[in-house]
């Protein structure tokens, strides 16, 4: 199979699905083990984690992580079969990330034929989960996991992405007034109170800072519940606000500017810090080398306004960053990745194995890397 044709067979699985995910696992393992490479599958929460480790095995050759997830967000059933126009590669996965999951298949396989650096493959199927605080790769990596740098796919369009918004999820209560649904200017309807303090939210002051990565936060109204009955004017309102603030802000402060809109009371949090790994590592910059051959143009570093498991490496030391193909609309309903990237993306992999014992010797240039945008750029 080449890049095309693998991302089109994982398409085909659901894998929002628990049923499919496991079905979409035994593929992978499947076919990775017809490669000869053999693949150790653990059990996390009942899905399947794939670890498979080639190269080298001496103590001291470089490690490089291909860190990949095969689980996708929801979509309609037509998504689920992949079409093509031109060189796009459409349906739900194709960008997030099952072609650049693919191509880090085709990678290890590649990589197996060596023995300098040691290529550990990781697939995990909770990546686009809910559940933030059970992670198979926090598990993985509490039980061992090290690297000395790890490539997690997710959608780049073949730029280098250094920085990654941190998380601040916030559950909100909006109080109001009661009163009959026939007489509304008696009461003091709770969920419009709480559309107005969403909209106070979007232009507190941090809202309207910027850095060199990033032009601005991220703010989004995830989910809002009040009313308890048709004829009545509710009193009470929660809603989820998601906030992907930058690096360099304080979520803290972010908490105390919101606590200070009237009749709002955060009832809950969840914070999960910013990526940022430098663009002087050496690892980043071997990568970087690599891309330029596989690439017209100059390798740029990017900011990734969505979060990744590229923190929980950053968390014990591994830098990491983000990297995968050309393509667009992830979680939309037209998710496409351009065909021709996935062969470029694999061969950047490739090369990035091939001469990464060398750069670290010290015999590649260093050209440094530049950011492509960002608000102070």
């Amino acid at each position: 199979m080449d890049e095309r044709a693998l991302a089109e067979r994982l398409m085909r699985y659901d894998t929002s699905t628990p049923d499919d995910l496991r079905a979409a696992a035994g593929f992978v393992r499947g076919w990775l083990g017809s490669h000869e490479i053999e693949v150790d599958e653990r059990d996390h929460q009942g899905l399947p984690v794939l670890v498979a480790t080639v190269g080298s095995r001496a103590p001291d050759a470089p490690r490089v992580i291909f860190h990949g997830h095969v689980d996708v967000v929801p979509a309609r059933a037509g998504q689920f079969e992949p079409r093509i126009e031109g060189d796009r590669l459409i349906g739900r996965g194709a960008y997030d990330m099952k072609g650049a999951l693919g191509a880090m298949m085709l990678a290890t396989v590649d990589a197996a034929g060596q023995d300098a650096v040691a290529v550990q493959f990781v697939c995990v199927p909770d990546e686009e989960s809910d559940d933030v605080d059970d992670r198979s790769i926090d598990a993985l990596i509490a039980d061992g996991l090290r690297g000395d740098f790890a490539i997690t796919g997710e959608p780049t369009d073949l730029h280098i992405g250094v920085e990654a918004k941190g998380v601040l999820a916030v559950r909100i209560e909006v109080t109001g007034t009661a009163a009959h649904g026939s007489t509304p200017w008696y009461g003091d309807n709770a969920i419009l109170k709480a559309h107005d303090a969403f909209r106070r939210i979007e232009t507190l002051p941090f809202s309207r800072e910027s850095s060199d990565l990033f032009d601005r936060p991220s703010i989004n109204l995830a989910r809002i519940i009040g009313g308890d009955a048709f004829n009545k004017v509710p009193d009470s309102c929660s809603m989820d606000v998601d906030i992907r603030f930058l690096p360099g802000q304080d979520p803290g402060a972010i908490l105390a500017q919101i606590r200070e809109i009237r009749d709002v009371g955060i009832v809950k949090t969840f914070i999960r810090e910013p990526a940022i790994v430098s663009r002087q590592s050496p690892y980043v910059l071997a990568l970087r080398n690599a891309l330029a051959g596989a690439i017209e143009g100059e390798p740029l570093s990017v900011g990734r306004d969505g979060a990744s498991d590229a923190v929980s490496f950053l968390r014990v030391g591994v830098p990491a960053v983000e990297f995968g193909p050309i393509g667009g609309g992830h979680h939309g309903p037209e998710e496409w990745v351009s065909i021709r990237s996935l062969g470029r993306y694999r061969q950047a992999l490739g090369d990035l194995v091939r001469t990464l014992p060398g750069w670290l010797a010290g015999d590649g240039e260093d050209p440094g890397l530049r950011a492509l945008e960002g608000g102070l750029a």
